[in-house]
């Protein structure tokens, strides 16, 4: 096994390559993430129990629209402390196709995609300050893919929060390896 910067460990095989993308390390600000979520649930518990005391409609109304935001940015933020915690991406590349499977611990489905009909392999590169990197690089997001390619007129994308040396050698490995997979077919046919 070898590895591309810290998050990328592959194993290259004559009839495959294969990719593990782990989740960023952040050390301490993993225990901010959770002491925040905690606090983020006791605002929560306590706007809750305030809905059930004797307020006029349009103050219930409020407090019923706040607790909507308030669920949506709970959720959002347990799903990124799950992928932070326990997250990873698979990425396998063989003659026939590349199978990507993004899972958290050991849930997770494996997509299929035959790579005759990939294309418009590419790169996705936010500019150094726009609002987009910086977006991506918060510690309450899971971030954005790095690498994409189309199928069936369908963009998928994979590499969340990768470096971009990182996701430039790994799409160097990966597009070098399907010309020569698509080559080999050409030949055969």
């Amino acid at each position: 096994m070898k590895w591309i910067g810290e998050r990328i460990s592959f194993v290259d095989k004559k009839e495959s390559v294969s990719f593990v993308i782990y989740p960023p390390k952040m050390g301490r600000k993993k225990g901010l993430l959770i002491t925040w979520f905690i606090l983020w649930l006791l605002i929560g518990g306590y706007v809750t129990s305030q809905m059930f005391n004797d307020y006029s409609d349009q103050e219930k109304l409020a407090l019923f629209i706040f607790m909507a935001f308030w669920l949506y940015f709970a959720i959002r933020v347990f799903r990124t402390m799950l992928y932070l915690f326990f997250g990873r991406e698979y990425i396998k590349l063989d003659k026939n196709s590349l199978r990507i499977k993004r899972t958290i611990g050991t849930y997770g489905k494996s997509k299929q995609y035959f790579i005759e009909n990939i294309s418009k392999f590419s790169m996705i590169v936010p500019k150094e300050n726009s609002f987009q990197k910086v977006y991506d690089d918060s510690l309450w997001v899971r971030g954005s893919n790095k690498i994409q390619f189309e199928f069936f007129q369908k963009r998928i994308s994979f590499g969340r929060k990768l470096e971009e040396k990182d996701a430039k050698m790994m799409f160097q490995i990966l597009t070098k390896r399907i010309e020569k997979y698509l080559n080999a077919k050409k030949k055969q046919a």
